[in-house]
């Protein structure tokens, strides 16, 4: 695997691009960061993405767009796109205690009446149903929502060779709405922010999951998941 670290040089976008990238659309940062993988064959996408606002030196946002790319072959040298990129190969063991971020999409299949397929349903869409309109901003709403967050990646740890030491934080949520051309009906995903700890329990099936990531909307920037080693553990 390879981990790379990617700015886009905005004088290269078009109007329409430049402020779809500032305001987060996955769609044309998808179709930028393709560029460095575009001779690859048939309709394989060999890379995992987030996108991040950079910080300033005083911790503010300094409003310019960065990728971390996790990718199974190295980026391509792409004009407009400065790559910063090394081998990703960390060294995991049984035991270890590690820091993590994730963007991810948490869903769940829904049944419908029977014989009908079962549909897909935004996991904190659903927690809030109960909730009539009025109590939608209750501090109670939001704690269901929060719960069903957690609840959601608490259930997967198992098979993704990690498990969850102590209750990660849910930050941010946000619905996404993705135009096609031609009027087609519009993508619709939602994405939630979670950071925390993790231990590690498989490290096999972890280096699996750093590859092909979390849930779904990958292609949309979530799924990637990001570690780091935690002060004063070994």
């Amino acid at each position: 695997m390879y981990l790379s670290s990617v700015r886009v040089d905005l004088n290269t976008l078009t109007r329409e691009q430049l402020f779809d990238v500032l305001e987060g659309g996955a769609y044309t940062a998808h179709q930028l960061l393709w560029q460095l993988f575009a001779d690859t064959p048939g309709e394989e996408r060999p890379f995992l993405f987030r996108q991040e606002m950079e910080e300033s030196a005083n911790g503010q946002s300094a409003g310019l767009p960065r990728f971390y790319v996790v990718s199974s072959r190295p980026p391509a040298s792409v004009e407009g796109l400065d790559v910063q990129c090394k081998p990703f190969a960390p060294q995991l063991e049984k035991g270890d205690r590690l820091a993590f971020r994730l963007r991810a999409n948490p869903t769940i299949d829904k049944a419908t009446e029977k014989g009908r397929r079962s549909h897909r349903a935004d996991v904190l869409m659903d927690a809030r149903k109960p909730f009539s309109p009025g109590e939608r901003t209750s501090q109670a709403c939001v704690e269901a929502m929060d719960s069903a967050a957690r609840q959601w990646l608490s259930r997967r740890v198992d098979t993704l060779g990690f498990t969850l030491p102590v209750t990660p934080e849910v930050g941010a949520y946000r619905q996404h709405v993705l135009s096609k051309k031609g009027g087609a009906n519009p993508i619709r995903y939602s994405s939630v922010d979670y950071e925390g700890l993790l231990d590690v329990t498989d490290p096999a099936r972890l280096s699996e999951t750093l590859a092909q990531g979390v849930g779904r909307a990958k292609a949309f920037g979530c799924g990637l998941l990001l570690l780091r080693r935690v002060p004063g553990e070994v």
